[in-house]
């Protein structure tokens, strides 16, 4: 697999230099300074490729391309939004960068509730506890109806929770919740995000399914013709946040819009922590069933928990099954290469790794410290030279 690492652009705490001495060889970043909507331009794109190369790396995968609000709300806007994108599409094609992952989640990125949760080594993980995060839904943003998404128990449970808080950890748990993380790459307050998710109140899932699709159908015909791997993100966490509603949570989800937009160039970023979130989901099983759209994967892992919480675990820990999850992976990169693709290579990366050491003492992107990433890119090249040295002796 060709060993990547997340980096977000010129002013990343961990640098280019440093992911070299990683033993990482490509790159997975954006221009994380257009995220409205804008079209990327070639020239751009061509320089930030340019200082990649000049370290001695190659930008593989583009993570992500913001889908604009008003495409999954198929609004007027949403015409000229999806224009916009396709130009960006193509100017990455022409920069000679064909992989593209982006995902569908409205208003919230990836979301967690705790971003320095003390694991039993003394790391620092990240958390999601759905008892904490209805407290803030229901008694601190006071959404509209909020108590209706959540059952008795919960209710009562996130009521407990609340009277609990202090003033200082209700501002901890809402800027871990909605004041941006990497990857979302905007900034809510709580009047903002009020505001945001009151824009869904017509939307359900059936609804924001069919918008995805109609934006696919849009695309996918780019994506064909300029050899572009599109990479769908799953959900994170594979459930409905704020009431929102979610439609890459399950293999249901992506048999719908793989059944709508067949063309192999709508693929998906497999994320086993993303969908690992859910017991419902078989990793294995659904990697087996979409192996030929896999054109991306973030290894990580996450612990879930009885009362639906979850944590991000060691690469080689949590609740899937890792060993498992390469070995399917490496089957699939052998039929690839057996068909003489020259794109047989899957891409991935280590992904939210843990605080370890000295990086607990600095300041880095929640998930996104060098040394917690390094741990889990070193297991993972592990994993894969020893699957890789038994299959050699077969």
């Amino acid at each position: 697999m060709l060993q990547s690492w997340r980096w977000y652009g010129p002013n990343d705490l961990v640098s280019l230099d440093h992911i070299k001495q990683t033993g990482a060889n490509a790159i997975v970043t954006a221009l994380h300074e257009i995220y409205d909507g804008r079209v990327w331009p070639l020239e751009d794109i061509l320089a930030r490729k340019t200082l990649i190369e000049n370290s001695g790396l190659t930008w593989s995968v583009v993570e992500s391309i913001p889908v604009h609000a008003s495409i999954k709300l198929d609004n007027d806007e949403a015409p000229a939004a999806i224009d916009r994108f396709i130009v960006t599409m193509k100017n990455l094609a022409k920069a000679g960068i064909k992989a593209i992952c982006y995902n569908f989640m409205p208003v919230v990125d990836w979301t967690r509730t705790d971003l320095c949760y003390k694991t039993e080594n003394g790391g620092l993980a990240l958390r999601f506890d759905p008892i904490d995060f209805a407290a803030y839904d229901i008694f601190v943003l006071r959404r509209k109806n909020a108590e209706a998404d959540y059952n008795v128990l919960q209710v009562a449970a996130a009521k407990a929770r609340f009277k609990t808080f202090d003033k200082a950890e209700i501002n901890v748990l809402e800027s871990n919740i909605i004041s941006g993380l990497p990857g979302s790459e905007l900034n809510h307050s709580r009047t903002g995000i009020a505001a945001k998710i009151a824009e869904y109140d017509d939307i359900d899932s059936a609804k924001l399914q069919k918008n995805l699709i109609k934006f696919l159908k849009a695309i996918i015909p780019v994506a064909e013709e300029y050899g572009l791997r599109m990479c769908l993100h799953p959900d994170d966490p594979p459930f409905s946040l704020f009431g929102l509603p979610r439609v890459l949570s399950t293999a249901d989800d992506y048999r719908t819009i793989f059944d709508a937009v067949p063309a192999e160039n709508n693929g998906i970023t497999f994320c086993i922590g993303s969908l690992g979130a859910r017991a419902d989901n078989d990793i294995p099983a659904m990697i087996k069933e979409f192996s030929p759209r896999i054109h991306f994967a973030h290894l990580r892992n996450v612990k879930r928990e009885e009362s639906g919480a979850f944590f991000e675990d060691d690469h080689l820990a949590g609740s899937t099954d890792m060993v498992e999850v390469v070995k399917l992976l490496l089957a699939e990169e052998n039929r690839r290469e057996s068909e003489g693709r020259a794109d047989w290579q899957i891409p991935m990366r280590p992904d939210h790794g843990h605080l370890l050491l000295d990086d607990i003492n600095k300041k880095t992107n929640p998930g996104y410290s060098a040394i917690g990433r390094l741990k889990g890119l070193a297991e993972l090249r592990g994993i894969m030279m020893a699957l890789k040295s038994e299959a050699n002796k077969v």
